[in-house]
């Protein structure tokens, strides 16, 4: 992917453009001279390396996961995506970029920042690694934690998911009762000129991720998720890198120029709409008349060369068609300076009428629900009558809330955060698998055999040559061991199956 190929390049670029007196150095920001080793220098180089990897390989895989996406006419740069697979190999320079350019680095600025009793800078450093585990544990299961980056072990043990977790949360516990909120944070590009009160915010909405990741399988969290709803102290807006992106080579929004741009000489396009995703926003009836079609669907996807919403199948390109070439598939909407979205208002209100669904409360279930319904619409820059369109064609039921929230938060997440969509289906098991395959829907032989009418809405499907491995009516639950990792690490353990659930999983 040429994305991480040119990271360096992206970060440099970017403060050169955007940014001049944040980086300004002529050294190796990742690897800068201990005389200029600073959290106002580190800090932006990680959060660039950071949105490197979430905003661009995640995005992707996860939007093919979650069947938001399929694979374009004729390019197969990602169709193994589009058949549920992960290679070792596939995903082993994000998870290098993660580790050393990301944890590591945040390790120091950890180090610096508790020296000086910076606790504003601490907490930032505090949330992105908590954030960036939390992606390492829902995409493997297990990785190296409690003894990475130890110099004096050189095959550090894998930790299981769950003990991650709990450690996670008790760091941000740690981090946040040392911070005011009218704290200094050092130089940063997601809260610019900000105190701490804002990475409180988001911390705490980290929090309740983690929480309701495990509040199955860690039932005594239960309490403490009590206690952080009750403070009502999560973000206001959405937490998403944007406005530090400009339109030139190195500087764009990490998806727009791997999948998007010509800036670095390719002109391949592989992502468009998969028929789950369209079929549920615009829904039709047996004529072919539509029915409903949610007005998010013009932010989220470009119509195709004919001006219709069409959506592709999960395991194939369509490479033998004649008809379905390239002009005929929906394209994601996107844009040079396209937020990098880490956790949105909606993910939080979805969450929120989540615990108080489990609790049996229904007005307040209902109420963020609808909240989070609206505050999807707000950020696709849609009205509040808008939001009670979907409301109206998703309406709350408590009776079934696993399903309403989690094919309405799937839907939600199309537009902004793929990766998380793939996690909270694997968690809520919503979307479900349909009775319809990818094979009903096309048969790889001939043009008439395409039938999308046959894609029943808000469900998920078994992609045309899917994982052997994995089998059918299944979604992939997690990924092998990066060989970036396991390769020379004699304490790997031993792959547990495309279809073994990380330890919050169903």
């Amino acid at each position: 992917m040429k994305k991480l190929a040119i990271i360096s390049t992206l970060i440099l670029g970017l403060t050169a453009t955007s940014c001049d007196s944040y980086l300004d150095i002529n050294e190796d920001p990742n690897s800068p001279a201990e005389s200029n080793m600073t959290s106002d220098i580190m800090l932006p180089g990680v959060e660039m390396n950071l949105a490197g990897s979430y905003g661009d390989f995640l995005r992707i895989t996860g939007g093919y996961y979650a069947q938001h996406y399929s694979q374009t006419f004729g390019t197969a740069n990602y169709l193994d995506y589009s058949q549920f697979k992960m290679s070792a190999t596939r995903s082993s320079s994000t998870y290098t970029q993660l580790n050393s350019r990301v944890l590591k680095n945040l390790q120091t600025i950890l180090s610096l920042a508790e020296q000086k009793e910076d606790w504003g800078t601490y907490l930032a450093a505090t949330t992105l690694r908590a954030f960036t585990y939390q992606v390492l544990v829902d995409c493997y299961g297990e990785v190296p934690f409690s003894e990475a980056f130890n110099v004096d072990i050189t095959s550090p043990k894998y930790d299981d998911g769950k003990t991650i977790y709990a450690a996670l949360l008790s760091e941000l516990d740690a981090a946040l009762s040392k911070v005011q909120a009218s704290n200094h944070v050092a130089t940063n590009f997601l809260f610019p000129g900000k105190t701490a009160d804002s990475w409180i915010k988001f911390a705490n909405a980290v929090k309740l991720k983690l929480m309701m990741r495990q509040i199955d399988a860690v039932p005594e969290v239960s309490s403490q998720l009590d206690a952080l709803v009750a403070e009502a102290n999560f973000p206001d807006a959405d937490v998403a890198y944007e406005g530090c992106w400009s339109n030139e080579a190195g500087a764009m929004s990490p998806y727009y120029a791997e999948e998007f741009s010509s800036a670095w000489g390719s002109t391949q396009e592989n992502v468009v709409a998969n028929i789950a995703i369209i079929g549920t926003m615009q829904q039709r009836d047996a004529l072919g008349n539509i029915t409903y079609q949610d007005p998010r669907l013009p932010v989220f996807f470009n119509v195709n060369g004919a001006g219709a919403y069409t959506g592709g199948i999960s395991g194939t390109n369509f490479s033998t068609s004649t008809a379905y070439k390239a002009d005929y598939w929906c394209r994601p909407v996107a844009s040079y300076d396209m937020p990098v979205y880490l956790i949105t208002v909606s993910e939080v209100e979805f969450f929120l009428a989540e615990y108080y669904a489990r609790k049996g409360d229904v007005t307040n279930a209902q109420a963020h629900y609808d909240d989070a319904i609206t505050a999807s619409c707000a950020s696709a820059g849609l009205t509040a009558a808008d939001a009670a369109t979907v409301i109206a064609q998703f309406p709350y039921n408590q009776t079934t809330f696993k399903q309403t929230i989690g094919i309405s938060k799937w839907i939600a997440l199309a537009g902004t955060n793929n990766f998380e969509a793939w996690c909270e289906a694997r968690r809520l098991d919503y979307p479900a698998m349909g009775t319809v395959s990818g094979n009903d829907m096309y048969n790889l032989k001939d043009d008439a055999s395409y039938k999308p009418e046959l894609y029943v809405p808000g469900t998920l499907y078994t992609p045309i040559q899917v994982e052997d491995k994995l089998g059918a009516n299944k979604i992939l639950e997690r990924w092998p061991y990066a060989e970036s990792s396991s390769a020379r690490n004699g304490s790997a353990p031993e792959f547990k199956g495309y279809a073994a659930p990380v330890f919050w999983g169903n």
